[in-house]
């Protein structure tokens, strides 16, 4: 009830009070507005000394939105502004552009005009043809758009948008490189020049480190706080089942120790660019072609030299003369926390910027292979028979088939194809992953799908005579979240180092992009030299990640399923975590 303020934690199930209030939100959120005055203007300023970067994040996307698309009347579709054909993004783009459009037209239709002659028809027949009459007007919409220039409008609009998006892209924000800068140069005196008040660069880049981090550490706790108070005054009920899950997550050590690893992974991957001592461009992929400040003591003067050549004088290979190792200053002034790769670039860079690689691939490898098996597994637990028996074949087949060959052999094979060249192979590793993964995730799906085909409402729903799509997306899909959850955090783990076990062999990732596996190839010959952080640095944080997203998974199921823990789901948990990857 509204105003409510008292702790559920320490009930249990049997013991929760069926209290229900169904006034809308809008109503008990009018009968107790401060808290959620409160929050929403504390979350409303951490948006703001963030807004510049998140401008930022969207233009730079821009060219995938609606109104970045442009269509020339050659035949060829491309995404303004982004230099290269993609025509079957624009034609998607264009499509769904007009899809409220169409919409609205073949909801009219339907209306209108074939409201008495529909009414005869069964249900599956009705579905069809508002299906057909839905696809008839998305198409007469998307060549009337195209015909009469509408894209061009779109294009026009997307332009203002984006320069909009840039001028509150420049504004200052609290984690950026330029509010506390890092990079200077120290004159004989003894100051330094350029950085952060006049702190030396380490102190510096540690400065900002604990900005964001304690920024993203705010964001979470402000967001907790939200929860916390929305149940307390704001909940329908006094009680949920995910109460019960909190609580059992803030016993569990474990799962609170692979959530912190996961916490600091994931703002290493989002906040690269502020956690990383340079920029990529300068460090990484065009290091000719950018300059830096540093005082000459043969000269007693302040110089410029290409990145590219101080790199070169600061490559670490293996001996004491030539080797810049953890917490070092180079000959240039630049500080490196995780010291050089043998290439003289900056290995904790490297390292931040390879893990936002990591994060793109596991997450669209997961992304794919939850998909795939989350409607095979609702396929074969409604229909059962000569459909599950196809999907056990084909999932057993590729199950059977040692999965590292596998990956190998696929990105061989693909290395020449168009997809190879999306994100220096990283769409190609991502789909190659997801294609051999989902028979591990769809097995692990199956046995609890099988479980709810059996149950009451799912029988109760197909006596009304709905239809099988629905059936599965309302009654059966919400069931499977926890386990999609469960298991994708634990596969996700694997999938990161599947990816740093292939570019290790020297597949998958191409150079210059980085990727932790890579680092660990470029420093294998070094492990015993003075040179030993560029293996062992990115082996320990693969093994770090790898450990915190298991264990991170292992608390999700143990909290959603406490019945898992008897030992009944260690097959599933073990096919989950990658099958051999």
């Amino acid at each position: 009830m509204a105003g409510h303020t008292h702790s559920t934690d320490d009930r249990t199930r049997d013991e929760q009070p069926h209290a229900r209030d169904d006034r809308p939100l809008r109503s008990r959120v009018a009968e107790t507005p401060r808290p959620a005055a409160i929050w929403l203007l504390g979350a409303a300023a951490l948006l703001a000394v963030e807004l510049g970067d998140i401008a930022g994040a969207v233009r730079s996307l821009g060219g995938m939105a609606v109104g970045a698309v442009a269509f020339s009347y050659s035949g060829t579709l491309s995404v303004a502004g982004s230099g290269g054909t993609v025509g079957l993004l624009a034609l998607v783009g264009v499509v769904l552009g007009f899809f409220v459009g169409g919409l609205a037209i073949a909801t009219w239709t339907r209306i209108r005009v074939l409201h008495r002659v529909t009414d005869r028809f069964s249900y599956r027949t009705r579905q069809l043809l508002d299906g057909v009459v839905l696809g008839a007007a998305v198409a007469l919409a998307t060549w009337l758009g195209v015909t009469i220039g509408a894209v061009d409008v779109l294009v026009a609009a997307g332009g203002v948008v984006r320069s909009l998006l840039g001028v509150v892209a420049d504004l200052p924000t609290l984690t950026a490189r330029e509010t506390i800068p890092n990079r200077g140069y120290q004159t004989p005196d003894g100051t330094w020049h350029g950085t952060f008040m006049s702190l030396a660069p380490a102190y510096a880049w540690a400065v900002r480190v604990v900005v964001v981090y304690g920024y993203v550490a705010a964001v979470l706790a402000w967001t907790w706080m939200g929860y916390l108070w929305y149940r307390a005054h704001y909940r329908r009920v006094d009680w949920t089942p995910r109460d019960d899950v909190v609580r059992r997550l803030r016993s569990h050590r474990w799962g609170q120790f692979g959530m912190v690893v996961t916490f600091l992974f994931l703002t290493l991957a989002i906040f690269a660019p502020s956690l990383a001592t340079t920029t990529a461009q300068q460090n990484l992929y065009e290091p000719f072609s950018h300059s830096i400040t540093h005082y000459d003591a043969n000269t007693d003067s302040v110089r410029e030299t290409l990145v590219g050549s101080a790199n070169l004088q600061t490559q670490s290979e293996g001996y004491a003369s030539a080797n810049f190792g953890p917490m070092s200053y180079d000959q240039y002034d630049r500080f490196h926390p995780a010291g050089t790769l043998t290439n003289g670039k900056d290995l904790w860079t490297f390292l931040a910027y390879g893990a936002r690689v990591s994060l793109v691939i596991g997450l669209l490898s997961i992304g794919v292979s939850a998909i795939l098996a989350t409607v095979f597994s609702l396929f074969s637990a409604y229909y059962r028979g000569l459909v599950d028996l196809v999907l056990v074949v084909v999932g057993d087949t590729i199950m059977g088939v040692p999965r590292l060959l596998m990956l190998i052999l696929l990105t061989v094979i693909l290395s020449d194809t168009w997809i190879a060249g999306l994100y220096n192979g990283g769409i190609l590793l991502a789909l190659i992953l997801a294609g051999t993964g989902w028979p591990f995730l769809w097995r692990s799906f199956r046995g609890p799908t099988l479980q709810i085909a059996e149950e009451e409402w799912v029988d109760a729903a197909r006596s009304y005579g709905q239809s099988a799509t629905g059936i599965m997306r309302l009654h059966m899909l919400p069931y499977l979240v926890g386990y999609l959850l469960i298991y994708s955090s634990l596969i996700l783990g694997g999938v990161i180092l599947a990816v740093a076990g292939l570019s290790f062999l020297g597949f998958g990732i191409t150079a210059p992009t980085p990727e932790w596996g890579r680092a660990v190839n470029l420093g294998r010959e070094y492990v015993a030299s003075a040179s030993w952080h560029i293996s062992l640095i990115p082996g320990v944080m693969i093994t770090l990640v790898v450990m915190g997203f298991n264990a991170m998974g292992d608390a999700l199921r143990d909290a959603v399923d406490p019945k898992s823990d008897d030992g009944n789901a260690a097959t599933t948990e073990a096919d989950a975590r990658g099958g051999g990857a």
